[in-house]
C-alpha cells in the first residue's frame, strides 16, 4: 500500500530531527513507501468548494542540517490525498481552530490525524475534565475570588494558561506566595480566556510522565524530570527525559480514557501523569516518540502507521 500523505506543520527546515515527533512519523511513512507533501498552516485554504494547500513534495533523511529535500512548489487539492497530519504546534487559538474547521470538510474520506472535530472539541486541559476521578483538584475560571478560595483550600497550587503549551506561563504559588493578584491581572490583561488552576503535586520532583497511546492503547512512556529548583518538567524548558516503565496506575488511567480516545479518532495521543494523577491529554501535537524509541526500542511510529493503513484499506 502506498499512501499520499500531507503534513500540516510548522516549518520543517528548522526542526530538531533528533527530538521532533512529526519528523519521526514522516520518516516512518517514507520507509513504508508513502509519499510526502509538506505545507504550513498559513498555506491552507478553502477555495470555491475545494480545500487546498500550497507547499512542496519532500523527501527526508536523518542527516542533521540536510534532513529535507524539496520538490517544486505547487498547489494541491487535499481531497486527492489519503492522509493529512494535523501537526502544527499550539497555541490553540482561533487560527488553529479554523484549520480544524477547514480540514473537517474533507475528513474522513481523506483521513485527518487526529480527527479535527475532536481535536477542536477536546483541548488538552479540558478533555481531562471528563475524568474527574483521575485528575488532581482543578478549577477553570477567570474569577479571582474563585481562585483565592481554591488556593485557601489547597494551599500550594499551579496556575497556567488554559490553552498554552510547552510549559510557558506556568506558575507555582505556595502558601506564602503574595503574587496571585498580580498574576491574575497579567493573565486577564492578555486575553479573555480563563486560567486553569490545580493543586500542586509534590511528586512532580520525581518527574512528569508522558504516556503514549496509539488508537487508545498505551505503547510506552518516558519520564521528564525538572531541573533543580524548577517546577516545570517540559523538555522545551530544560526537563530531562528518562527511561521509565508503565505502572499499574498508568494502565488504569489508560484503560479509563482509551475507549474515549479511540471513539473520537485520536490515533496519536500523549497523556501527562504526575504521581497518581492524570494532568493533561495531549491531542493537538503530542511529542515523545523519538525518546521512547531511544529508551525502549519501541517504534511507536510503526504502530501509528499500522492503524492508519488498516483504516485506509
Amino acid at each position: 500500500m502506498s499512501l499520499k500523505v500531507a503534513l500540516q506543520m510548522d516549518p520543517i527546515g528548522s526542526i530538531d530531527i533528533n527530538t521532533d515527533s512529526t519528523f519521526r512519523i514522516a520518516l516512518e511513512a517514507q520507509v513504508r513507501g508513502h509519499s510526502l507533501f509538506f505545507y504550513t498552516p498559513d498555506k491552507l485554504a478553502y477555495s470555491e468548494g475545494r480545500v487546498t494547500a500550497r507547499g512542496f513534495p519532500i523527501e527526508l533523511q536523518r542527516d542533521l542540517g540536510n534532513h529535507v529535500s524539496y520538490g517544486a512548489e505547487s498547489e494541491i487539492n487535499l481531497a486527492d490525498f489519503d492522509v493529512i497530519w494535523l501537526r502544527q504546534d499550539p497555541p490553540f487559538d482561533m487560527g488553529y481552530i479554523t484549520t480544524t474547521h477547514i480540514l473537517e470538510m474533507i475528513h474522513p474520506r481523506t483521513l485527518v490525524v487526529n480527527n479535527p472535530f475532536w481535536v477542536r472539541n477536546s483541548p488538552e486541559k479540558l478533555l481531562v475534565l471528563r475524568f474527574p476521578d483521575l485528575i488532581p483538584p482543578t478549577t477553570i475560571t477567570r474569577d479571582l475570588a474563585t481562585i483565592r478560595a481554591f488556593k485557601d483550600r489547597h494551599g500550594d497550587i499551579i496556575l497556567k494558561p488554559l490553552y498554552g503549551n510547552g510549559g510557558a506561563g506556568v506558575f507555582r504559588l505556595d502558601r506564602n506566595d503574595r503574587n496571585l493578584s498580580s498574576l491574575h491581572e497579567l493573565f486577564t490583561g492578555i486575553n479573555r480566556e480563563p486560567v486553569i488552576v490545580q493543586k500542586f503535586i509534590p511528586d512532580v520532583a520525581k518527574g512528569d510522565k508522558r504516556v503514549i497511546l496509539v488508537d487508545g492503547e498505551p505503547v510506552g512512556a518516558i519520564n521528564r524530570v525538572p531541573q533543580t529548583g524548577e517546577t516545570r518538567s517540559n523538555i522545551h524548558v530544560g526537563g530531562r527525559p528518562e527511561k521509565i516503565g508503565l505502572t499499574p496506575r498508568d494502565l488504569e488511567i489508560c484503560a479509563a480514557i482509551g475507549p474515549t480516545l479511540k471513539e473520537k479518532g485520536q490515533i496519536f495521543v500523549g497523556i501527562d501523569v504526575i504521581g497518581d494523577y492524570l494532568t493533561e491529554i495531549n491531542v493537538t501535537s503530542p511529542t515523545g516518540l523519538q525518546e521512547l524509541e531511544r529508551f525502549d526500542g519501541t517504534n511507536a511510529s510503526a504502530h501509528i502507521w499500522k492503524v492508519i493503513e488498516a483504516k485506509k484499506r
